[in-house]
C-alpha cells in the first residue's frame, strides 16, 4: 500500500469472511499471531480497544489507531500511558464540521442493531414482556423511547419506525429535534429531554434505547435505578452507550454470548461492541471511513499527520506516557497534558 509494508495477523479477517489468501493477494504478509504483528509493526491498526495481553506488546515507538473508549476505563488508560505508545482513538477524531466520522459508521450499525435486539428481547422466551414491536390490527404497537438523537438514535428510530412501533425520540437540542423531524418525515414524536420528561414516559414504554454521547467523555446517566420501578415488568433497556460507561445507572457490560440480565424486573441489554454481531457489514463500513486516516498516518507519522489535520489531532488520547485528551482526563481524574507540550504547536498556530 503506497510503498508501506503491511503485516496482518493470521485469521484476522475470518469473522468477516476474508481469508488470509485475500490479504496476501493484495501484497500483505501474514504473521502467525498478534505478538508478531506488534513486534514488526510501527503503526498498529485494530478495531476493539487493546486487550490486557496486547497492552503488554506496546512500545514507545508504536502508534496505535483503534477504538479506545478510555473515559470509562482507567486501567487501560494507565496501561497505555505506561507503554509510552502514541494512541489515537477513532471515536474522538473529528471532521471539519465537528462530527465524528470514524464513530459514525459503527453508530449507524449499533443504532439499527439496538432496535433489532430490543425487539427480540421483548419476546417472552427471552424474558421480555411478550409483545410484538409493531403490534397487529386490533392490538396496539409497542412504545419505544430513544434517548439521544444523534447518529445512533436516528438509526434506531429508522428501524423502530420501519417495524411500525410507536416511537419517541428525546434530545436536549431543539435544533437536532427539528432535523430529526424532517429526516424521519414526522413519523415519530420528538421530545425535549429532561429528567421530568423521561420519568413521565417510563411507565408507558416497552423498550428504551440509550443513545447518549458526549465526545470522548463518560456517558451521563439518564435513567437511575430508582426510576426502574416506574417501568412495566419485563420491559427492556438497550444501552448503546455502554462502551462509554453506560447511560443507565444499572448498566454493566455484557457479551453477545450472554447479552442480558435483569434488575428490578427490567431486562438490560448492554452488549459492548454491538457492531461485532455483523462483522461482514461492520468491517467494510469502518474501513471505508478509516482508510484515508490510515494512509495519512502511514505516509506522515502521527505528529505530522496531526499537524496537517486538526480533526485527527483531536484523536490523540495518549502520547509520551501522558493523557492528552481533555474529556478523557476529566472523566478519569487523571492529569491532562496538552498535546502541544508533547508534539509542539501545530503549524500556523499563533
Amino acid at each position: 500500500m503506497r510503498g508501506h509494508e503491511v503485516v496482518v495477523q493470521s485469521g484476522a479477517g475470518e469473522g468477516s469472511a476474508i481469508d488470509d489468501s485475500s490479504y496476501s493477494a493484495q501484497g500483505a504478509r501474514i504473521a502467525p499471531d498478534a505478538e508478531s504483528v506488534f513486534e514488526e509493526g510501527e503503526l498498529i491498526l485494530k478495531v476493539k480497544e487493546p486487550q490486557p495481553s496486547e497492552v503488554g506488546f506496546l512500545r514507545p515507538h508504536h502508534s496505535l489507531f483503534t477504538y479506545l473508549h478510555l473515559a470509562a476505563n482507567a486501567e487501560l488508560s494507565q496501561g497505555l500511558c505506561d507503554s509510552g505508545a502514541t494512541c489515537v482513538a477513532y471515536e474522538t477524531v473529528e471532521d471539519a464540521n465537528g462530527r465524528l466520522p470514524l464513530l459514525a459508521p459503527m453508530s449507524e450499525i449499533a443504532g439499527k442493531i439496538a432496535t433489532q435486539a430490543g425487539a427480540f428481547m421483548l419476546e417472552k422466551p427471552l424474558g421480555g414482556r411478550g409483545v410484538l414491536l409493531g403490534g397487529v390490527p386490533g392490538v396496539a404497537a409497542a412504545t419505544v423511547m430513544i434517548i439521544g438523537g444523534g447518529v445512533v438514535g436516528m438509526n434506531a428510530a429508522f428501524i423502530a419506525i420501519g417495524m411500525e412501533a410507536d416511537v419517541f425520540v428525546y434530545d436536549t437540542s431543539i435544533d437536532r429535534l427539528r432535523e430529526l423531524d424532517i429526516a424521519l418525515n414526522g413519523r415519530c414524536s420528538t421530545v425535549h429531554s429532561s429528567t421530568l420528561a423521561i420519568e413521565e414516559m417510563l411507565p408507558r414504554v416497552d423498550l428504551v434505547i440509550g443513545a447518549v454521547l458526549v465526545h470522548g467523555a463518560r456517558a451521563p446517566r439518564v435513567v437511575k435505578r430508582e426510576q426502574l420501578k416506574l417501568m412495566k415488568p419485563a420491559a427492556v433497556l438497550v444501552d448503546v452507550s455502554i462502551d462509554q460507561g453506560g447511560c443507565f445507572e444499572t448498566s454493566r457490560p455484557t457479551t453477545h454470548s450472554d447479552p442480558t440480565y435483569e434488575v428490578d424486573g427490567v431486562i438490560h441489554y448492554c452488549v459492548t461492541n454491538m457492531p461485532g454481531a455483523v462483522p461482514a457489514t461492520s468491517t467494510y463500513a469502518l474501513t471505508n471511513a478509516t482508510l484515508p486516516y490510515v494512509i495519512a498516518l502511514a505516509d506522515h507519522g502521527v505528529r505530522t499527520a496531526a499537524a496537517l489535520d486538526p480533526g485527527l489531532r483531536l484523536g490523540v488520547n495518549v502520547a509520551a506516557g501522558r493523557v492528552t485528551n481533555p474529556a478523557v482526563a476529566a472523566s478519569l481524574g487523571m492529569p491532562l497534558t496538552p498535546l502541544e507540550e508533547v508534539f509542539g504547536a501545530p503549524a500556523g498556530a499563533a
